[in-house]
């Protein structure tokens, strides 16, 4: 068994996609194991793993073990964390039972692998958000889903996430009011993108804007948070010509990073776009929390701007027609739970582009493993010709 295991490990770090294909089949060989009393455990105690999980991030216990060369005894865990030391040894027994720690001894544990990913920053971060504002959501799914017919939901304002929370607003609305839930989502957002996974590495920018006037618009990154986007963009290419812009709510663009040559615009996304006839506006993960009248708005506003030369970029998953994996259809799940919202296969993004007069252009993937995907949607050419005259 041994020798079988370290094959499959060999094997699993040839590339990621080997990885992640080791992953799926060990999972799917365990599963062809359990019996039916294993299977109603792993799914009735999912909830209490990550209720456990939460609490060794509060207690910064996972932090603890990696920061530790030798394993540590319930009573040094205790008196670091300060949990009390019957409930310690409670807690670490249940989190080695299902391999967040390694218990090396009597009364004795280390970090492992798992315990390493979860001391990682964007791991507790997100974490924190799934259990605290996201798990809520899944929870009430259920009762939303028998309350309205089993029907894909289209108005944010009647979602799981209304029934979990008890309120009338949308969740952009609601986060506002509620500050510690909007502080995990920010840090994990903040932290949860590679910057070397970009879009900025496979679509052809130089080749499209070579030539582009410095009176105009080059690249307008609208919802653009605290301007990540513009300056990656800005470092990529600092001799191309034009204005680079970071449109996003006043709040947001009140912090944005102090990047030189980008212009910092306050500006609501679903109001008239102000800057005319850019090269690139760009949209990074948008569309897919915004329900189905949000996202026609606001796609309406940006090709009321466009010209016969601009481009729009819509960077966002694009699944597969078929095997999703389980990460991206969870976000799947999860943008039906908060926002009647979804992800979408190529085709249904090419069905939302024309729905409002665009044209899909081609997909360039720049992430296969996770699906991510930049997307260069343009004006039909019959409009580019009528424009024209």
């Amino acid at each position: 068994m041994e020798e079988a295991l370290d094959q499959v490990k060999r094997l699993a770090t040839a590339s990621q996609h080997s990885r992640q294909q080791a992953i799926i089949a060990l999972q799917n060989l365990a599963f062809s194991l359990e019996t039916p009393d294993y299977t109603l455990h792993r799914y009735g105690h999912m909830s209490l793993q990550a209720a456990l999980v939460q609490v060794g991030i509060d207690l910064k216990l996972f932090r603890c073990l990696v920061e530790s060369v030798v394993p540590l005894t319930v009573q040094q865990i205790s008196e670091k964390t300060g949990a009390e030391g019957q409930l310690m040894n409670r807690i670490l027994r249940f989190l080695a039972s299902i391999g967040a720690v390694s218990e090396s001894d009597k009364y004795q544990y280390c970090a492992n692998h798992v315990t390493r990913n979860l001391a990682e920053s964007v791991v507790e971060a997100g974490l924190s958000h799934y259990f605290n504002t996201a798990a809520p959501q899944y929870q009430a799914l259920p009762v939303y889903l028998q309350e309205n017919g089993y029907k894909n939901p289209t108005d944010d304002t009647k979602t799981a996430f209304q029934l979990a929370f008890d309120t009338s607003l949308n969740s952009y609305a609601w986060f506002a009011s509620n500050p510690r839930h909007l502080a995990y989502f920010n840090a994990y957002m903040a932290l949860r993108r590679n910057p070397d996974v970009t879009w900025l590495s496979v679509y052809p920018v130089v080749e499209e804007a070579a030539k582009w006037s410095a009176e105009k618009g080059l690249f307008i990154n609208i919802g653009g948070g605290i301007g990540h986007q513009c300056a990656q963009f800005k470092e990529k290419y600092p001799s191309l010509q034009g204005r680079i812009v970071l449109q996003d709510l006043p709040h947001s663009v009140a912090q944005a990073l102090p990047t030189p040559g980008v212009e910092n615009m306050a500006h609501d996304m679903f109001e008239r776009q102000p800057i005319l006839g850019a090269k690139f506006y760009h949209l990074r993960g948008v569309l897919h929390n915004q329900s189905p009248l949000k996202v026609q708005q606001l796609l309406e506003n940006i090709k009321a701007a466009m010209g016969s030369d601009s481009i729009l970029l819509v960077d966002e998953l694009v699944l597969p027609n078929s095997r999703v994996n389980y990460i991206a259809a969870s976000i799947d799940m999860t943008m039906l739970s908060a926002f009647a919202s979804m992800e979408r296969t190529e085709a249904q993004w090419r069905e939302t582009f024309e729905h409002v007069g665009l044209e899909l252009v081609h997909t360039y993937t720049y992430y296969p493993q996770g699906y991510e995907s930049v997307m260069d949607v343009r004006l039909p050419r019959t409009q580019i010709a009528s424009h024209d005259r």
